[in-house]
């Protein structure tokens, strides 16, 4: 099929459309030019939408890398391999610059205010991986293509001066992932089941939550209530958070599965 006919079969319209029709032309120049390639940051559901565009127009994984700076990032871009290009090599080409940006820890400074800042400047968002804020320091994953930039004219964020510097990636501050382990039983793996243990709210709710399309699984939106998980799967909502199922455990004598959830807080 042509890139048309895969865009329109996964359903993709608008920007969704443009970012993936952008991704395929990346990964057909690293195949016809030999080279390198690489696409722009994308969030956790692009990089969904990516896996399966590219599946169907015939890319194996084992043609691109997925690269965010560090190893639990979660914006990253796809680096397409040309034939002379090992995956375990592919950081040795890759565009990603580190930037730690330090001020005053007075300033109590937010991922908002530096995203603001960047917007402000005129950066857009796809230009950046993850900002990483510390209590006096923040550090940022960008692209090379406006690093220089960046490192000559990003003076300020919110009310405070910023000092602007390049790291190298081994000397990132990852902040420890914020989350608790909870233990549970579900009458069975349908997504509304387990949104009601994840969530904490009645399962009617967690339903009607699924179908009024705020929920994502794996960072696709999911309409389904009884879409059944696996563990590894990962579950969010807008407003209400975000959870993994990580273990599916044995059944108990009333027949309900027991479950053990990384719910992050």
């Amino acid at each position: 099929m042509d890139k048309g006919q895969l865009l329109d079969r996964l359903g993709a319209a608008g920007e969704d459309r443009l970012v993936l029709a952008k991704i395929l032309d990346r990964a057909e120049q690293a195949g016809n030019r030999n080279i390198p390639a690489a696409t722009d940051f994308l969030s956790p559901a692009q990089l969904a939408q990516a896996g399966e565009a590219l599946r169907l127009a015939g890319f194996p994984e084992t043609e691109y890398a997925a690269l965010g700076g560090y190893e639990t990032a979660e914006r990253r871009l796809l680096l397409f391999l040309p034939d002379w290009l090992e995956a375990e090599d592919a950081e040795s080409q890759s565009p990603i610059r580190c930037l730690r940006a330090a001020f005053r820890a007075e300033y109590k400074l937010t991922h908002r205010d530096f995203l603001g800042s960047l917007m402000g400047m005129g950066i857009v968002r796809e230009k950046v991986g993850d900002i990483l804020v510390g209590p006096d320091s923040a550090d940022l994953i960008v692209l090379d293509t406006v690093a220089d930039f960046l490192l000559r004219s990003w003076d300020s964020a919110g009310r405070a001066r910023l000092t602007v510097s390049a790291i190298e990636p081994d000397n990132l501050h990852i902040p420890a992932a914020s989350c608790k382990e909870a233990r549970d039983t579900v009458s069975s793996l349908r997504l509304d089941a387990v949104a009601s243990s994840g969530f904490r709210m009645a399962r009617g709710r967690a339903a009607a939550l699924i179908e009024s399309g705020k929920v994502q699984v794996n960072w696709r939106e999911c309409t389904k209530p009884d879409k059944l998980l696996s563990a590894g799967d990962t579950v969010s909502a807008r407003g209400f958070g975000k959870f993994e199922l990580k273990e599916v455990g044995g059944v108990t004598k009333k027949g309900r599965t027991f479950i053990v959830l990384r719910v992050y807080v």
